[in-house]
């Protein structure tokens, strides 16, 4: 079961979204995409929470606004850290999450402590978690369908854009020719 938010409006249109347990964080963990970005507590346990970011988006394109949505929820689903104030939140994009045989479930690393950010939350905000779960929505989905479909969609599109630009130096090699032999027939 994985749960899935709509972020702040004026954040634009992003979905958070997080595993119902350690078993389903492993499933996203496995089958996640470029575009997602991994939040944690820090040194504490919590829940996986991830935004997906838009095609070429990166984490510096993320607004304050959806940063603090996704810290919020993620504090907020934390057993210790929704209780204590000053809390570190860390994010790092889904391609920097690292995962070994001898790691628990649910449990990751990285590939570079560089690329991973900390953010501070110093309270809980009831406003923002519970705009948040106004918007839950509980889906069960097959998260490995879901991650091949887009591969076969992206390699598609490769493809055709690899046909497009073979098509085109082949017409430009024709109008080449063409233009060389209507040149020497020319009086």
């Amino acid at each position: 079961m994985v749960f899935y938010f709509k972020a702040r409006p004026e954040a634009g249109d992003y979905t958070i979204f997080m595993g119902l347990d350690k078993f389903e964080n492993e499933e996203l963990i496995k089958y996640g995409f470029i575009e997602d970005i991994w939040f944690h507590v820090d040194k504490m346990s919590s829940a996986h929470v991830y935004v997906r970011l838009h095609k070429g988006q990166t984490i510096d394109d993320m607004s304050e606004g959806l940063l603090e949505d996704c810290a919020q929820l993620v504090k907020a689903n934390s057993i210790q850290g929704n209780k204590v104030n000053n809390v570190d939140v860390v994010y790092t994009p889904w391609s920097n999450l690292k995962k070994t045989a001898s790691m628990d479930v649910g449990q990751v690393g990285f590939h570079s402590s560089k690329m991973v950010r900390t953010v501070r939350v110093e309270k809980k905000i009831n406003e923002i978690v519970n705009r948040l779960n106004k918007t839950k929505v509980e889906r069960k989905p097959d998260l490995k369908a879901e991650r091949e479909a887009v591969a076969a969609a992206e390699r598609a599109e490769r493809k055709h854009q690899l046909r497009e630009k073979f098509n085109c130096f082949f017409f430009e090699q024709l109008l080449e020719s063409n233009h060389m032999f209507l040149c020497a027939e020319a009086p």
